[in-house]
């Protein structure tokens, strides 16, 4: 499924499931000769396992990992890298009670409406488990961040915000909370939440300094959008704002307008961003984190068979997700970064090697031939259509069209048009075996 798959820079697909015997990822575009991070990735990795503090999960994973390819004498060779990280403390009984009955807040719903089958032992691919291949394949990237500075901190948790932010206590706690005088507070309310076997949410404030202007793209591709599908798609969130965000919405223009003097901006109401593109200002971006759908409080369900159950929930859960989940945050944002700083070296044409060139015209090549799968996939799809309902496989006329349209588009890309007829015979006959 290509929603394993992510692409860009570094493009890496990631498997396992939370109480699978590993997780795991395959990197196969990484340039030859690269020091291979391997301290990075376990100080990365020991920033979001759980077993550290009363707020996460007891589930205490060793989080090893081991390198299966791409690997020698600690520098990349150029082929796949797999990387695995074997899951040694789970424990699936805790899950036994209530297999094949939907817990509330999560995704097993969702997961067996469309696959008709789903983990119930932590929630297969849908558990925060799945985060840890992301937060390994981040640690590659890191030689492109020279220079950015990235820090993310709650500016709430449950009912308790912060009345100052001192970014030097933040750094001494692991809730990453930036005010001393209510810290201690917080940590009581926490404790009451865990004994009521309830949880909290929390909202978490990033910040990008030190970030070049030009990164980001106009319309599909601009910064703030892989900003927040990077986010959103950690499982927890449920939203992000940008800069003063839903505030702008009751502002004049007059007062949300960026103004500049002297080179400067005089305020930062879009975040570092404008038409999708960093202006070197501090990106800021606030998300939410739904409180852990995982708690000991009696919920009402159903079960696959649609009948009304009860459910109370045991085995090793989070309390709020808040010193877990920055480093996810934290890796993600990398990824788009990584992404959108080659992406300006492209364009800037600047010290771009042979194998910058080809590892560009690799992806373009890979775009194709997943374009090309999935155009075999609808074919078979037609070909069955056709069967059905006794339609000749063979369309002359639908071809002859599809080519003087092709052709002409090829003409105004300045392709030659002959290129394009030879190739475009080729796919339809492919089409045609498919059907």
């Amino acid at each position: 499924m290509r929603a394993n798959k992510l692409d860009g820079y570094l493009g890496f697909t990631t498997f396992g499931e939370s109480h699978g015997p590993a997780m795991g990822l395959v990197i196969e575009d990484v340039k030859p000769g690269i020091s291979f991070p391997y301290d990075e990735i376990k100080t990365a990795l020991f920033a979001r396992k759980g077993g550290k503090n009363f707020t996460a999960t007891s589930r205490n994973e060793e989080d090893k990992f081991e390198v299966l390819s791409g690997v020698f004498q600690g520098k990349t060779t150029g082929m796949p890298i797999c990387i695995v990280i074997f899951n040694k403390n789970h424990q699936s009984k805790d899950y036994e009670n209530i297999a094949n009955i939907f817990r509330p807040g999560h995704a097993d719903f969702s997961y067996f409406k469309k696959f008709k089958i789903y983990d119930y032992r932590g929630g297969g691919r849908s558990s925060g488990r799945e985060t840890i291949s992301r937060v390994a394949a981040s640690e590659m990237v890191n030689h492109l961040l020279k220079g950015i500075e990235l820090i993310a901190y709650p500016i709430r948790i449950g009912k308790f915000i912060p009345n100052k932010i001192s970014y030097s206590f933040l750094k001494t706690n692991y809730l990453k909370w930036g005010d001393e005088n209510n810290y201690d507070e917080l940590i009581r309310y926490l404790e009451k939440i865990k004994a009521e076997k309830d949880s909290v949410g929390s909202i978490i404030r990033f910040e990008i300094r030190n970030v070049p202007s030009g990164l980001g793209d106009p319309v599909f591709e601009k910064l703030e959008a892989n900003i927040a599908k990077a986010i959103l798609s950690i499982g927890s969130v449920k939203g992000i704002q940008f800069g003063a965000g839903f505030s702008l919405g009751k502002m004049k223009g007059s007062e949300a307008n960026d103004e500049i003097k002297d080179g400067k901006f005089l305020t930062n109401n879009n975040g570092g961003i404008l038409g999708g593109i960093s202006t070197g200002q501090t990106i800021v971006f606030d998300f939410v984190s739904k409180p852990v759908p995982s708690i000991g409080k009696v919920q009402n369900t159903i079960d696959i068979e649609g009948e009304n159950r009860e459910i109370k929930i045991t085995g090793r859960h989070d309390l709020v997700l808040t010193s877990r989940i920055i480093p996810v945050a934290i890796a993600m944002i990398k990824l788009v970064l990584s992404d959108a700083i080659s992406y300006q070296k492209l364009i800037k044409n600047e010290k771009n090697t042979l194998n910058d060139f080809r590892e560009q015209l690799e992806k373009i090549d890979e775009d194709i031939l997943i374009a090309i799968a999935r155009r075999n996939e609808i074919s078979k799809q037609i070909g069955k259509f056709k069967k059905e309902n006794k339609i000749g496989i063979v369309d002359s006329k639908r071809e002859t069209e599809i080519l003087n349209l092709l052709k002409n588009k090829a003409l105004n890309l300045k392709i030659n048009p002959k290129i394009i007829s030879n190739i475009w015979k080729e796919i339809f006959e492919e089409s045609k075996r498919q059907q």
